[in-house]
């Protein structure tokens, strides 16, 4: 066990020229310049200037292109409710609509997924549009479009675009948005027009962001420098299928086709959470290639940079969505709730509207609300007037990364050298010269070492053991993701919008390709069910928990799992359904592999125990009650830990003093709770005591440093050879990052008092730990004195939502530059209850730091019985405009745990309408 780590006064910087964070840094050193040094703020931003994008909601506007008038009702947040008498009207409305409120949001996502972010913000994106070009989620984008997608789907994608251009026409610099008028300081950047495919390529963002364990890959990888195999598995423990129970637990799935069966390829897979062959290097061995660390550890890096748009992947990405049949709730019809847990953004990723048909006829076939995401047409999560669904990450492992052998100009591939696909790429930059690159793909995918100019010459230089090529030209590393291959992900939004019963669900569903999703659905028939859609690779040899030789194609893939055998349920004895992100089916009854790395289920395993003790001895639940379990703060963590913790003896009476905090603390994690603050903080320390300090830098913050032995010492402790190693990872995606994964690491070691990982080094000021309660007396000790640091030394001052903060800032021209910008664009802070992996999953990363790095990004509740007494919510507000009264105005509710009522019916509408606007042909 590794335990040479001391902890170093001082930080150093990490990596000269990294970015920090997995956020889009968007705004450019000369804008900032500009904007400070040439522009008189008194002047230029004058409130006409701030207000001159701000849309018109009420009268008439002509748009050419309509067939009949489309009146647009918005409620007292704004949101808006679309009626019109045909579908292509419809979904051009939606588009006029979504510009109207947020055509600067729609403008750089488009950029970022053709990799034409310098287009708008400089040289500072060059790196990042490099990777996207590499990625080519453009060109899939417009292969899908080309090739994959119905008719239909074609022209409402048309008809959405038509809208969105209708809106553009005219308007130029601060007609837009007040950020188009500050990037017109220094770019003469003009918005083109807007194009089907620029809607299509957003889901290649979605699925990026949701892709799976790719980061827990490369983690594995990188742990091999200084963590043997046994201690890796010790860090990835098995799914504990005893105790949280998978989602189907009553359902099936449907006999294998012979697409692909369940061959022996297939049922050969490892089937258990990742610990059963993690640890193990490239192609079995005990170690990773170090060339490969070197490769995974720059790809980690250009990962970082990359814009991430619904969180820091492989953390807490999650969401919680559960159903209730009729037979348990007061209505007698299901009740069904959602809340997907995604990075906190200004706006909201999310956009809240309904799209209805006037009548539903074979010209106009939606009755639809919910939310979709502005960019694209019709609605992502939500429901008609027939059936209601929702969505979590179900995690499947969809992304592999290859470690390919070069050879002069090509790479080796069983024996043979085969040529590179190659393309050119050129990146258009403000203000300066383009730059062309060249993307070489390999028949696993395109080389995403070529990103990085040091990756060339690591490679050249790779060690691997004897089963692998010579050496030759060096190595790279590639990546095969099933997003990369066209698909019918956008065909089967509409399917869903309009399906009326579970056949057609279902039917939906087996579209929806990528990103992988649990599906959960209920109708006003009283119907419930679950869904696994999705494109599951079923891969040769290898689990996909690691890198595996490209060289060798027995680790490649040998097909997808058939749609008709993935897992669903439907109508479970039981009488409801919860989805957040565990196990989809225990693995006994099932021959696929899904995943090595599900979520470990303290989320949905709570949800679960909430609506059994409601629903014992006849209980009904209620929308209420969905609502209080959707806010639920109960930390499964510390329910384990404090009973221990209790029992150490404190001498120092100041440690003592916040000990007590913890006596009587019924484990809720309350903005006000000092308990939660203190609790929350000691199992910090725990963490980093007894896991971080002994990770690889590559895992650790950047910028934290630490004095420990070379990593190829075998030999005892010696002091002298220690060298000050720094962090290099960014804090919102470092380990440990507490998660519920922890939560299974430290349950199984708990009892082991004596176990390796409870040992730390002494420190100039402290002895060393030796066991598991002289490493908790340290936590205890230490998170005192962190929190006298944060909070003040009164402890009576101190509460979890002082530690535990939210902004929401702008994602772009907000998230740097001059004060008065950020002023003008970024809200916050919110002091918020919750935490990592509770219901109300306001997560943050231990390692890094107590602030919210992704939350419950809406939440909904579903009345299946009488659909106008549904509830919704959103992070923000309806307005991506900074000074509209709908730039955050459901935010301070959202933070409050309260739902808004959900108008559907024409009646219930117009009741609520407080602004029409008429869109005349």
């Amino acid at each position: 066990m590794p335990s040479n780590h001391t902890a170093s006064s001082g930080q150093e910087p990490g990596k000269s020229g990294r970015k920090k964070g997995r956020r889009a840094r968007l705004i450019v050193i000369v804008l900032v310049l500009a904007v400070v040094a040439g522009v008189s703020c008194g002047a230029y931003w004058s409130v006409s200037t701030v207000r001159a994008s701000l849309p018109q909601t009420k009268g008439s506007i002509k748009l050419d292109g309509l067939s009949g008038p489309v009146d647009v009702k918005r409620d007292s947040y704004g949101i808006p409710q679309v009626y019109a008498s045909s579908d292509e009207d419809l979904f051009m409305a939606q588009g006029y609509v979504q510009a109207q409120d947020r055509f600067w949001e729609m403008d750089v996502r488009r950029h970022m997924t053709s990799g034409r972010l310098s287009e708008m913000f400089g040289k500072s994106e060059v790196k990042t549009d490099e990777f996207l070009r590499t990625l080519g989620w453009r060109r899939v984008a417009e292969e899908e479009y080309k090739t994959k997608l119905s008719a239909a789907t074609k022209k409402y994608l048309q008809a959405y675009a038509k809208g969105v251009n209708a809106y553009l026409e005219g308007k130029d610099g601060k007609d837009l948005s007040v950020e188009y008028a500050a990037l017109g300081l220094t770019n003469d950047y003009k918005p083109e027009k807007w194009s089907p495919v620029d809607s299509v390529a957003w889901l290649k963002a979605m699925a990026w962001d949701l892709r799976g364990n790719m980061q827990d890959e490369i983690d594995r990888s990188l742990m091999t420098s200084r963590l043997g195999p046994s201690q890796i598995k010790d860090l990835y423990p098995a799914y504990p299928y005893s105790r949280n129970e998978p989602i189907v637990q009553e359902g099936a799935y449907d006999s294998a086709t012979k697409t692909y069966g369940p061959t022996s390829s297939a049922s050969t897979q490892t089937q258990t959470q990742s610990g059963t062959t993690a640890g193990t290097g490239l192609a079995g061995n005990t170690t990773a290639p170090s060339g490969l660390q070197s490769q995974l550890s720059a790809v980690s890096d250009v990962l970082d940079e990359v814009p991430s748009v619904f969180g820091p992947n492989g953390n807490g990405i999650g969401s919680n969505s559960w159903v209730v049949s009729g037979a348990h709730t007061i209505t007698g019809k299901p009740l069904l709730a959602n809340d997907p847990h995604l990075a906190p953004q200004l706006p909201s990723v999310w956009y809240q509207m309904g799209l209805h048909c006037r009548s539903i006829s074979e010209t106009c076939q939606y009755d639809v609300s919910g939310y979709t995401f502005s960019g694209m047409p019709g609605v992502v999560i939500g429901h008609n007037q027939d059936i209601a669904w929702g969505m979590t990450n179900l995690g499947a492992d969809v992304t592999d990364l290859y470690l390919e052998k070069f050879a002069g100009d090509g790479y080796q591939y069983d024996g043979k050298v085969l040529p590179f696909k190659t393309r050119k790429e050129t990146i258009k930059v403000a203000g300066g010269a383009s730059k062309t690159i060249t993307v070489r793909e390999t028949n696993n995918g395109p080389l995403l070492s070529d990103r990085d100019d040091e990756l060339v010459k690591v490679g050249q230089k790779a060690t691997v053991d004897s089963a692998a090529p010579d050496r030759g030209d060096g190595y790279g590393v590639s990546l095969r993701w099933t997003a990369l291959t066209p698909g019918k992900s956008m065909d089967a939004v509409f399917e869903l919008n309009k399906a009326e019963n579970w056949t057609q669900f279902r039917k939906a569903a087996a579209d929806f390709e990528v990103p992988s999703q649990n599906l959960i659905y209920a109708d006003t028939a009283g119907n419930i069910g679950y869904q696994a859609p999705g494109k599951i690779p079923v891969r040769g040899a290898g689990d996909g928990s690691l890198p595996a030789p490209g060289w060798d194609s027995k680790y490649g893939w040998k097909g997808y799992i058939p749609q008709s055998a993935l897992p669903y349920e439907y109508n479970p004895k039981r009488g409801y359904i919860v989805t957040a992100n565990q196990a989809v089916i225990n693995p006994d009854k099932y021959p696929y592999a899904l995943t090595t790395d599900w979520g470990y289920g303290a989320r949905s395993q709570r949800i679960n125990d909430l609506i059994q003790s409601k629903i014992k001895n006849g209980g009904k639940i209620s929308t209420e009650d969905m609502r209080q379990m959707q806010m639920d703060d109960s930390s499964e963590i510390a329910r384990l830990l404090v009973p221990k913790l209790l029992k150490i003896d404190v001498s120092d009476p100041y440690v003592r003093q916040a000990q007590k905090l913890l006596e009587g603390w019924d484990y809720t994690q309350d903005a006000d709770s000092a308990a939660a603050a203190y609790f929350n903080a000691v199992w910090r320390n725990i963490l980093k005591l007894a896991f971080g300090n002994k990770l690889p830098k590559e895992l650790r913050v950047e910028g934290q440093c630490l004095s420990v032995e070379p990593a190829d010492n075998t030999g005892p402790v010696d002091e002298e050879r220690k060298v000050r190693e720094c962090g290099e990872r960014d804090a919102d995606s470092a380990q440990p990052d507490g998660g519920d994964r922890w939560y299974e690491v430290v349950r199984k070691i708990l009892e082991d008092e004596d176990n390796d990982w409870w040992t730390a080094p002494k420190t100039r000021t402290e002895p060393a730990a030796t066991d598991r309660d002289e490493l908790f007396a340290r936590a205890l000790q230490d998170a005192r004195w962190e929190l006298t640091a944060k909070l003040g030394k009164d402890i009576d001052t101190w509460s979890w939502g002082r530690l535990h903060r939210l902004f929401l800032k702008n994602q772009t021209l907000g998230t740097e530059g001059p004060g008065f910008l950020q002023y003008m664009l970024n809200r916050g802070p919110w002091k918020l209850s919750g935490g990592e992996a509770a219901v109300d999953a306001t997560g943050w990363n231990a390692a890094g730091g107590y602030g919210v790095i992704w939350v419950p990004s809406m939440r909904m509740v579903v009345n299946l019985e009488d659909l106008d007494k549904s509830k919704w919510i959103n992070l923000t507000g309806a307005s991506g405009h900074a000074y509209s009264a709908h730039y955050t105005d459901q935010t301070d509710k959202w933070a409050n745990g309260e739902l808004l009522p959900w108008a559907y019916s024409e009646k219930a509408v117009d009741a609520a309408t407080q602004d029409t606007l008429v869109l005349r042909p």
